[in-house]
């Protein structure tokens, strides 16, 4: 028996890797051990962990051997702890520096990640553990400065401090560790804070390492303009220096690691040319280099690694052809993500016949020509995404054939002809929205018995069909067939449709005649039946059938009244985050709970008949962001709980009946783009400024057809900021969040567009889009009095303004020549006297100039714009004089009353000089020739975004 203890003493001794695990031996806990592993389990609240089902230190009890606790592993000799995994084990409570943890000073493995030790620090007494090779502290809250002993953990392997957001590393403790830890392999560091680190330091201190197999830098903070670089790591294999998106310069050259298998650079900024270095890794499997600022094209030789399996190049400024020659070396590839770059030409016929290919993503580039037709390669394909793209030609039959496909988005392409039959019976998203495709709905769709989400809308379909052949589709979430004008659905009499999963309806734009759903559908969050032909009431019943409704557009019909007790149990829709009722002739008076809901985001109900006073009760939970009442018949005062609503982006009173002064207490909305109370009966005087910063985003401020009074609100326009600064173009709007019913973590955002009808250069129109380039102000047809201020001349980003119909005096300001943006300027109908400034001549966009029925004097000034001008911009002051251009070719007497302040003789002259002027053009014409255009805003967007953009656009921006 002596010798067999002697013998299994010396096998533990010189095989200590037996000795790592206490189930194998029935050794005794070290006292000292389980004492201090007792009080720390005691100085912590234990809760629920999301990680496993049965926690760790429910084993530990004292009185128990501790080598027997879970998480625990002992030295079979010495019987000390030696390994302690509490990882994930719902510990919460703070790290005090004098934790009997520190006690366990044998320690050669710690695990105590995805744990809360909120407000604790990372304490140097952690680096007293002088065995330890692996220490994982990851998403444990810890907070403060790395301590420089921890390069006193020379025997370190692993190091983990993921996730902990403020744990701050200095240059030099960084270096310190790597220069001590020679054996260091993995060293995850991910959203930590390494802000202080100089950024060309990095190479610098990665160079000392010659262990390093796995790296990860993602989201450290790391700034500053990275000069291209050197980075060798002579044993690295995985690499992530991610999303440090105040990364700049180049892409950093990996120049001795050729063992790299996985790397991810993305959301970096990185700039200019993917290098050519990449292609010397021939171990690479996987390259990230998405969301960056790179350009030029997609080196050749990078699609001949034999190894790569994973390739994303997203979201950058990439162009050319994607190359063909090259793709079919990449037999290996499982997914490729092109999309959001620059890429022209057609789909490579090659990339078709990649056999292993997975997710295809050339989404949001510039491809043309037809799809191949040819997907032998296919399929093991599982997701391929083509759309917004310029691809034409018809859907190829094998693509909709394939075996393997689930998710299929050809979308927003020139696609034309029929949809034909449809195989791919593993389709689970079906996205053939934004083309030009014809004829019927194939009848094989309603096969697919997994699909979720079917988009056919903005199409030119023309198919009769029965809507209960939509409630075969059991799995559907989604079903949008809106835009598709000579598509008809039937609905069969006393049907109740089955559509347990369905939460998002699209029918609008397809003349509905009747309602498409009168039985339950318990989980519809999203409908939009605008635009179309329904009539009569509002259902009384639509709440009670669909209670988890968060979108709701019945816009553009005409229905004439709110049915029931549908005015106050719509209310009871207690997840309503937009309802959209404009555009009807509904005659009733605003539901007021309403206004107390804590879920409305969008409440638009322009262009109807509603009467009574506004909603008055708004709370301080309010979410609204848009309210639109444009065009009703309401009356009363503004109600002052409006200003509790703080998220407002879009306030749209106009065209009521409202009696009150200018409401100054929404000048502390900050968020407030658009004010629009024009045609109501508002009256006085605008008061003084109540807070330092009124307004600061307003880009709209309509206020005419009013009676306000007394100055021009002077105060107002110099605290305009968001009116100095032109910005590019985007559009307003509201994103309202759809949940997913059967998964709570999981939604789609549904995109509403605020609209509006405007009056611009004389005209009125709607804007179905707001371009947030629409920077206007209309104070016209008030009683305003007093001079102009200069401070319009500070508003750099004006397109319009209107002044007109007023009792303004004294000259146009000169500064006015400042508004180099601006399209429209009417100042008439007002007092003004003195000449019309010179530097009105620099406005090189205006179209329309309205300067008639003032007291203005002098000549007209010449220029680009100006000599395009006709009378009707003058006439009513009789002492201008010039050479304003007539539209028609006509001898009048308008030239020559304009002349008269300057010469009756020079009028005659003027009027005579014209028709020879007229004349000259008129035979130019004939000829062949052409006069010259002004340059207005739709030319100007034209040339900033090419020919991408649609007529309906350029309506939107004219």
């Amino acid at each position: 028996m002596a010798w067999f203890l002697l013998f299994l003493h010396l096998f533990l001794f010189h095989f200590p890797s037996f000795s790592s695990s206490s189930s194998s031996f029935n050794f005794s806990c070290h006292h000292n051990d389980s004492s201090a592993l007792l009080q720390f389990k005691s100085s912590f609240i234990i809760g629920f962990s999301q990680c496993v089902p049965l926690l760790k230190t429910a084993t530990w009890k004292n009185g128990t051997d501790c080598c027997s606790w879970n998480g625990v592993t002992c030295d079979t000799v010495s019987g000390h702890v030696i390994d302690l995994n509490l990882g994930c084990e719902g510990l919460t409570g703070t790290f005090n520096p004098n934790s009997t943890l520190f006690h366990l000073v044998h320690l050669q493995t710690l695990n105590l990640s995805y744990n809360d030790f909120f407000d604790s620090h990372f304490h140097y007494k952690f680096c007293g553990f002088q065995s330890l090779t692996h220490l994982d502290l990851s998403d444990s809250n810890l907070e403060g400065e790395i301590p420089t002993q921890i390069s006193h953990l020379s025997k370190l392997q692993s190091l983990h401090l993921s996730e902990n957001y403020d744990l701050i590393w200095k240059e030099t403790t960084l270096k310190r560790l790597l220069q001590n830890a020679t054996d260091l392999r993995e060293l995850f560091l991910d959203s930590t804070d390494m802000s202080s680190i100089r950024p060309n330091s990095i190479a610098l201190l990665l160079n000392q390492s010659l262990s390093l197999v796995t790296l990860n830098l993602h989201y450290t903070r790391l700034s500053g303009k990275l000069k291209r670089s050197l980075i060798c790591l002579a044993s690295i294999q995985e690499l992530d220096m991610s999303y440090n998106d105040e990364l700049q310069g180049q892409l950093p050259e990996l120049s001795c690691s050729t063992s790299l298998r996985i790397i991810d650079l993305s959301g970096c900024a990185f700039e200019g040319e993917i290098p050519m270095y990449f292609s010397n890794l021939t171990h690479l499997t996987s390259l990230t280099l998405s969301n960056n600022n790179l350009n030029g094209s997609i080196p050749s030789s990078l699609l001949t690694l034999p190894r790569l399996t994973f390739l994303h190049l997203y979201s950058n400024q990439l162009s050319g052809r994607i190359p063909n020659a090259s793709l079919p070396n990449l037999q290996h590839l499982i997914h490729l993500d092109l999309s959001k770059n620059l890429f022209s030409g057609q789909i490579p016929s090659s990339l078709f016949n990649l056999n292993q290919l997975y997710t295809l993503d050339c989404s949001k580039n510039k491809l043309e020509g037809p799809i191949p037709n040819k997907t032998t390669g296919f399929q093991e394909l599982n997701d391929l995404r083509l759309n917004d793209n310029l691809l034409n030609g018809t859907i190829p039959s094998s693509l909709l054939s394939l075996p393997s496909l689930v998710h299929l988005v050809l979308s927003n392409n020139r696609l034309t002809r029929h949809i034909t039959a449809i195989s791919s019976y593993s389709l689970k998203k079906l996205d053939l929205s934004g083309n030009k495709l014809q004829g019927n709905i194939p009848k094989s769709i309603f096969n697919l018995a997994n699909l979720t989400l079917l988009d056919l809308s903005s199409n030119n379909l023309s198919d009769v069909i029965d809507f209960q052949h939509f409630s075969k589709l059991q799995y559907l979430k989604t079903l949008s067939l809106s835009h598709n004008s000579q598509l008809s659905l039937t609905f069969e009499p006393n049907v109740n449709y089955n559509f347990s999963y369905l939460s998002k309806l699209d029918l609008s734009s397809i003349n509905l005649t009747e309602f498409p759903i009168s039985g339950k559908v318990p989980l519809l969050d999203s409908l939009d039946l605008s635009n179309n032909k329904l009539n009569g009431k509002v259902p009384d019943w639509l709440p009670e059938t669909m209670n988890s409704l968060t979108f709701l557009n019945l816009s553009q019909n005409i229905f004439n009244l709110l049915a029931g007790d549908l005015s106050e149990s719509i209310c009871n829709l207690s997840s309503l985050q937009l309802l959209n009722l404009a555009h009807n002739h509904l005659t009733d008076i605003i539901p007021q709970c309403l206004a107390n809901s804590s879920f409305l985001q969008v409440l638009d109900l322009q262009m109807n008949r509603f009467y009574g006073t506004l909603p008055s009760n708004f709370s301080e939970y309010c979410e609204l962001q848009t309210l639109n009442l444009h065009g009703n018949k309401l009356e009363g005062h503004f109600p002052k709980s409006l200003s509790l609503c703080t998220k407002l982006e879009f306030l749209n009173l106009g065209s009521n009946n409202i009696e009150d002064n200018f409401p100054d207490w929404l000048q502390t909305l900050q968020y407030l783009k658009v004010l629009v109370l024009q045609d109501n009966k508002l009256h006085g005087i605008i008061a003084n400024l109540k807070i330092k910063h009124p307004f600061p985003s307003l880009i709209i401020f309509d206020i005419s057809g009013n009676n306000f009074s007394g100055p021009l609100p002077k105060a107002y326009f110099k605290k305009f900021e968001a009116m100095k600064n032109v910005t590019q173009l985007e559009y307003m709007t509201n994103d309202v969040y759809v949940q997913d019913p059967l998964r709570p973590a999981f939604g789609v955002i549904t995109r509403y567009y605020d609209s509006m009808i405007v009056a611009t250069k004389g005209n009125k129109r709607t804007l179905v889009k707001i371009p947030n380039i629409f920077v206007i102000i209309d104070l016209s047809r008030n009683k305003f009095e007093g001079d102009i201020p200069n401070d319009f001349g500070e508003l750099h980003a004006l397109i319009g303004l209107n002044l007109s119909h007023n009792k303004l005096i004294g000259p146009i300001p000169k500064s006015m020549g400042n508004l180099t943006n601006l399209e429209w300027l009417d100042l008439s109908s007002n007092v003004l006297t003195d000449v019309i400034p010179a530097e009105l001549s620099n406005l090189g966009f205006l179209e329309v100039l309205d300067l008639s029925n003032n007291h203005l004097v002098g000549e007209i000034p010449q220029g680009p714009q100006f000599n395009t001008f006709t009378n009707d911009s003058y006439e009513g002051n009789l002492g201008l004089c010039g050479f304003p251009f007539e539209e028609k070719f006509r001898f009048g007497w308008k030239p020559v009353a304009i002349g008269y302040g300057c010469g009756f003789v020079i009028g005659i002259g003027i009027g005579y000089y014209m028709f020879l002027i007229e004349k000259s053009r008129w035979l130019v014409m004939i000829f062949g020739g052409q006069p010259k255009r002004r340059v207005t805003r739709r030319t100007r967007v034209r040339r900033a975004h090419g020919s991408t953009m649609n007529q309906n656009q350029m309506v939107q921006m004219s």
